[in-house]
């Protein structure tokens, strides 16, 4: 398919994309930290549920 060129001028999106970029990773940080959370929330869970309910033993 053939594609016509841009018709506004691509300076702006590149000064929009450097001003996101030099925010930095706060969103990717989040959605780690979530993920981490929850992997110790069940952790967690599992070991009190599980494991002490048991005897501990």
């Amino acid at each position: 398919m053939i594609q016509e060129a841009p018709e506004h001028d691509l300076s702006a999106d590149q000064g929009r994309v450097e001003a996101i970029v030099a925010r930095g990773p706060g969103g990717a940080f989040a959605v780690a930290g979530l993920a981490v959370a929850i992997v110790l929330a069940m952790w967690l869970a599992f070991y009190l549920l599980v494991y002490v309910a048991r005897g501990g033993r």
